[in-house]
This record gives C-alpha cells, structure tokens and sequence, in this order.
C-alpha cells in the first residue's frame, strides 16, 4: 500500500540515544446540545508546532484518517459522519500521487448524535493519526464517554429535560457498563509463556549502547549551508562577478597607502556582503514563514511557478536574454557610496555589487532559496543565504591579504559564460523535479517516470555535447576549442545520462531517487530486489529466530508512516544491507496501525499505571513498542536476541545513512555472536 512520504531534498532526523515518549496532540471532549434533539461531540486540538493531525475521509491508500468510533450506544444513534472544523489545509503529497488535509496548531472533529431515548449512555473515542516531517505515532484514540437524561428526545412526548441538561462521565459517576462487549483477556493469557519475558522493557538496557543512530540535530543545517557556500563558489566564476574582483581590490589598496586599513576596507567589504545577503535570507523567512514554506513545497501550483522560475533562469543564462534590476538603483547607490565615507561607504558599494551581478547571480539564488525553503525548517533561507555569502566574500578578503594571487587567476573570458550555460542545464533540469509534482497532483500523467528520466538523459547528454562543443549558444565564440576541464565535465555529464538509462526498465537510481517521480508512476518496471519481513508477528518470529539460531530486528512500522517508505527504498535496497537483513537476521515488521481485530480485547496497564483496552493488532504492537522500547514513534529498529528478548545494539530510527545502518546492524550482529 502507497503511503505519505515528506520532503523533496536531503532531510535527516536526529536521533536521540535513548528513546522519548511523543505526546504532541492534545484533545478537549465535549458534548454540546443543539436546538433540537440533537447534539454534537467536539474533540478539540491543540497540536504542538511541526506537527498535524490529519483530516477525514482521505481514502483507504491514505494515511491514518481522523475516525468516530463506538463502543456503546444506548439512547443516542449518529447522524452523518465524523466532520472536521476550522482551518484544514490540503497538500500535495508526491510520493503518494494524492493530495491531503489536515490540521496544524488547532483543529476541531464534529460527531453529532440524536437522542432517542430519555435517557443516553456513550461510550466512544476518537482515532487519529499525527506526524510531523520525520516521524509519525500510531494510530491514537481519544476516550469519550457521556451518560445522563436527554434534554429533547426526537418523538416522545413524554420525554422531559434534566435541569441539569446533558451531563458527561466528567460531571457523574462512570457507568458501570463494560467499556468493551466481551470480557477482555490479559495481555498474559494472549501470548505464549515462553514469550512473555520477551515482552520485558529494555529501556534502561538501551541506555548502556552509545551506538544506534545518535546524530547531531545540525546534520541537515550542514547541509543548506554547503549548498548556500557551493552556490556561492559558482556565483563567483560568473561573467557578472569574476572581472569585479581585481578591480574592487586595487580600489582598496590604492585609496588606502596603509596596506593593514587597506585590508580592514576589504574584509568589511566581505562582511557587508554576508551582512545583505543574510537579510535576504531573514527577509525570505519572516516574509512566509516555517509552515508556509512547508506549504509552498507541496502545493501544485507554486510547484509549477517554481519550475517556470527554473525555466526563465535556464533561459537567461543560455543568452536568450538578460535579467537585470532596473539601472537607476544601482546608479543610485553608487553615487550615495561615493558621497558617504566610513563603513557606510563600503556597505554601500557592497550593496552596489549586489544590484549589478544579479543577471549572474540571481538565477543562482532564486533556485537556492526555493530549494532549501521546500524544507519546511523556518532557518533554513537565513543558513543558505549565509552559506552563499561566505563564499562570495571570500575572495575579496583573500585577494586583498595577497594581491600577489590576482597575477596567477585565471583572466576574465568565454570560460565564464561556460559557466552560464551549465548552470542553465542544471537549472531546467531541477525545474521538471517541480513540475513532476503539480503533474501527479493534477493526474496530467506528463511526466511520469520513465519519462522523467527520459528528459534527463537528454538534458544531460545535450550538457555533455556542449561542453564538448558540439552544440553551441549566442555568446559562445565559434572559435573556442574544448579546454582540459570541460571535457573531464563532459565526461562526468555523459557518463551521469548512460548511468540513467536502466531507470527507463525500473532501476532504482538511488543517486536521484529524491527528484524523480515514484517507482509506481513506472509503466514497465524489471527491477525486483526487495527486502521483505517474513514475520509481523512478534511472538512468532522470536521463536523462528530461536529455531534458526539467528538475531531478531524489530522494525516498527506502520502502513501510514511517512519515513518507514523512505527508509524500505533509500537504505533497504543496498545490497550489502539487503544481504545482511536478509540473510544474517529474522527480520519482524509490526505495523502499529494495523486494524485488524483482535479475537478478544486485551485489557493492559501502561507505563504510568493507567489501564487501556487494546482492541486491534496494531494496538498490539504499539503497546509493545511503547513499554519495551519507551519510544511511540515510527520508524524505529531495535535488534534482539531472541532467547532473552534483551537488545543488542541501541534504536536506530529515520537516518538515510547507509554506512551508519551498516555499523548499527553489524554491532549486533558480533554482540549476538559474544
């Protein structure tokens, strides 16, 4: 079954050493009468930042959806379905191929009932699912339960109202009433004997593994920085900024005869134009917003605004035509630089060599800042743009603490506009990643996968002949022959479109799984390699794994789980942690959000000795997960040894690092094998 998957870019998790306990949704009941004989049930919610509870109705393929269900009914019946109420907002999701609804900060579901009787007893709860961008909790269930004298009942004329009105199982003593039809089992009398230490907690064993998962919260902050810097670097090999370098040095060692105020105006100069371009990036930020930048990068039709953008900057660095801010503000404020003295003279001219090398790198920072703003995390502009302006400050700095370096740079020339044009190549590329999205949002089937990739071959080929000089654009001199660097490029581009090809039969392509559309949107697909549980029951596979000799890894997963889908194709499919999962451990998926039934309902005590009814096998499992690992979120992968059921190596969760998935599994591997 297709589940939701977040994220077009590279987002990791940090994972904590030990495992936590989520509880960020919190519910209100109520029961409210209305005019007539009838009523509503209200869960409110209130839902803690970077997380959403979805809506109804979003279809069997969906994930969990908001449902009303009851335990006991008696002198009430429903009318009409769960409803939702308040602000709902709809996302595309890609990897899904649906678009979604759910609620962010508050939201209200709606029940109402009829009385039919003078008297009501309820007995019901609320299910729902929540996750925020790197995990998900299992299916939960709000309690309500209300009894008392109806204030109207529908068609009976000697029905009379309570002075006190409806009155909840808050306001009274509980009913006495069985919460569940059947006499529920205990957890006990449901497993094995043999099984029941395996059900054991082992949280404060976990605490004794340093490994397992541990990575630093900054891991994906690195990242948009490293692009923001790359970005930068390539900003500086462009027509626009390059041929301003020597010249902006020179003005700084000869209006100055002291070579250390000469160097302190230079590094000024490079910290003004950090300075400019991190207001951009806060600009970016306060102007949309964490949320709204979540939004943008799955919404259909900024997605196709965003590759329309893509296309235009791929245009103008082709030569089809120029991109420039309007020349009186550049005029402007360099005749106000020339006019002030100080800090505020160099501000100024940095400030002009932004207006000025916006043809160059305009394009550049419009695809940056839409690529990291589909990250949804609300510093993510600010990180990037920092990035970008290091980069671009640091020759200027450099070139004024060693004015010898400028005699051995390279000169101003057609290698520039080289430049350009790959860029361009890049830049249409990424805008059909866009474009994919609004296509399975709308269902146009334009670009489904083979066709997706199709398109990159050409596109990267195409990049390849023109480095070659097979294919040439306005501004490129006919007479300029292929240098050492672009045929390596050349190379590099070619062989990227031959390494693409077996996508067309349904390679997995893991190098750019990010940006194509989904596996499921392939018309013809040859590829089979998989990694699949043979167990989804617990009890049962720790006894295969006895039998065979082998360890257990856990995996708690659940149908609706965003990152489980990410982590079966990004880490599952290497070979080496195909083989190892396939063939050195018993490998037990427990889907918490499973609805099949239980043949009895399971009465348990939880963690902080509150009694709940498990009614589901998902339930089951998500009891387990909550009391033996002290965790409620998935994806989480705990290894066991079979025989004590005690760990042999921490939890891992959401982590696409392969090398670390690699070392978590082989710790238990040897710990099994001592």
């Amino acid at each position: 079954m297709r589940k939701l998957n977040f994220a077009l870019f590279f987002m990791l998790l940090s994972v904590a050493v030990h495992a936590q306990m989520m509880n960020p949704v919190h519910f209100k009941t109520e029961l409210k009468a209305l005019d007539d004989a009838t009523a509503e049930i209200l869960f409110t919610a209130t839902i803690d930042n970077g997380w959403h509870v979805y809506s109804t109705d979003l279809g069997q393929d969906g994930p969990i959806e908001a449902t009303f269900n009851t335990v006991k009914l008696e002198g009430a019946e429903l009318v009409g379905k769960l409803q939702p109420r308040g602000k709902v907002t709809e996302q595309f999701d890609q990897m899904f191929g649906m678009t979604l609804r759910f609620f962010e900060k508050k939201g209200t579901f709606v029940q109402k009932i009829r009385f039919t009787k003078p008297k009501y007893t309820i007995d019901a709860y609320l299910e729902y699912g929540a996750c925020n961008d790197e995990m998900c909790m299992p299916p939960t269930q709000v309690a309500f339960k209300a009894a008392g004298n109806a204030p109207v009942v529908s068609g009976k004329d000697d029905a009379k109202t309570d002075d006190k009105g409806i009155e909840t199982a808050n306001d009274e003593k509980e009913s006495t009433d069985s919460v569940v039809s059947e006499s529920p089992d205990t957890l006990a009398a449901v497993t094995s004997t043999a099984g029941n230490d395996l059900w054991s907690p082992i949280i404060s064993d976990l605490k004794n593994f340093t490994e397992g998962g541990n990575n630093a919260p900054t891991t994906s902050w690195w990242f948009i920085f490293l692009q923001g810097l790359l970005g930068g670097f390539i900003a500086i090999l462009t027509p626009c900024v390059w041929p301003i370098i020597p010249m902006t040095v020179s003005f700084f060692l000869k209006r100055n005869k002291d070579r250390s105020k000469a160097i302190r105006e230079a590094f000024t100069y490079g910290v003004s134009i950090i300075v400019i371009y991190v207001l951009l990036g806060l600009f970016v930020t306060l102007l949309f917003g964490a949320s709204a930048l979540n939004a943008l990068s799955t919404n259909a039709i900024f997605n196709i605004f965003f590759a329309a953008l893509l296309v235009v900057f791929a245009a103008s660095f082709f030569g089809a035509f120029e991109l420039t801010l309007p020349s009186s503000w550049s005029n402007k404020i360099d005749q106000k630089s020339e006019s002030a003295t100080g800090l505020l003279s160099i501000f100024l001219m940095a400030f002009t060599l932004t207006l000025v090398s916006f043809s160059c790198t305009g394009p550049i920072i419009g695809f940056l800042l839409v690529a990291v703003s589909t990250q949804g995390d609300i510093i993510a502009p600010t990180i990037g743009m920092l990035g970008f302006a290091i980069a671009l400050a640091i020759p200027f700095t450099v070139f004024a603490l060693f004015p010898s370096l400028l005699k051995s740079a390279p000169k101003s020339g057609g290698w520039m506009n080289t430049v350009k044009v790959v860029l361009g190549f890049i830049e249409l590329a990424f805008a059909l990643k866009f474009l994919s999205v609004a296509d399975l949002a709308y269902g146009w089937h334009l670009l489904d996968r083979e066709v997706f990739v199709s398109l990159w071959i050409v596109m990267f080929a195409l990049l390849g002949f023109y480095l070659l000089g097979w294919v040439k654009f306005p501004h490129d001199d006919d007479n300029q022959h292929t240098n050492v660097p672009q045929f390596f490029l050349a190379l590099i581009s070619l062989s990227f479109a031959i390494y693409m090809i077996p996508g067309l039969w349904g390679a997995p392509l893991k190098a750019i799984s990010a940006f194509t559309p989904p596996m499921n949107t392939q018309d013809f697909n040859l590829y089979q390699g998989s990694v699949e549980a043979k167990y989804r029951d617990y009890d049962i596979g720790m006894a295969a794994a006895r039998a065979e000799g082998k360890p257990v890894m856990v995996d708690f997963t659940g149908f609706g789980c965003v990152n489980c889908r990410k982590m079966e194709a990004a880490v599952w499919t290497d070979p080496k942690v195909q083989s190892i999962l396939n063939n050195e451990y018993i490998l037990i998926s427990l889907y918490v959000d499973d609805k099949t039934p239980l043949p009895h309902p399971i009465e348990v005590t939880e963690a902080d000795g509150s009694q709940s009814t498990l009614r589901t096998v998902g339930d089951k499992w998500s009891y387990l997960q909550r009391t033996k690992i002290g965790a409620n979120t998935q994806p989480f992968y705990v290894l066991l040894d079979p025989h004590t059921g005690k760990p042999l190596n921490g939890l891992r969760s959401y982590d696409e690092d392969i090398e670390e998935y690699l070392k978590f599994l082989n710790i238990g591997l040897h710990n099994y094998k001592k």
